[in-house]
């Protein structure tokens, strides 16, 4: 259970999540915002995006930073007018656990569908097509 407490914030993010620090896939995409959904599905934004901008394409839901979530606390949602910040992991959880202590098995489950999800696939959308990655 340790592993899954691990932080993306350490000197080498893309080695914490994932695993594939060395790979040109993940070099690639640590400029990119990742949006990880509850259903492991990972968004990969290379241009600059407002929270908002997530939020409005997912009615009940809110965004917050991997980097903001602590054991024993509410999670801390991203304000609407925040610009997200690339090489950063931002999770869309459903407004039902914003008033939830989030829990350690929550955490590990979350560290899970994130590494889950960026190791095998994301959607690009830096451009007018999405596309599908497959890694």
């Amino acid at each position: 259970m340790g592993a899954c407490v691990s932080s993306a914030s350490s000197s080498k993010p893309d080695r914490s999540v994932g695993g594939r620090g060395g790979s040109s896939a993940v070099k690639r995409s640590s400029t990119a915002v990742r949006v990880v959904h509850m259903d492991g599905r990972v968004q990969e934004f290379r241009q600059s995006v407002q929270a908002n901008n997530i939020v409005s394409q997912n009615p009940g839901h809110f965004l917050c930073s991997s980097e903001s979530m602590s054991i024993g606390t509410c999670v801390p949602h991203v304000p609407g007018d925040e610009e997200l910040q690339p090489g950063q992991i931002y999770f869309l959880l459903p407004l039902s656990q914003s008033d939830k202590p989030l829990s350690l098995p929550d955490l590990c489950s979350l560290a899970i569908k994130a590494s889950s999800g960026i190791g095998r696939h994301s959607v690009d959308l830096s451009s007018s097509n999405s596309k599908l990655f497959l890694r």
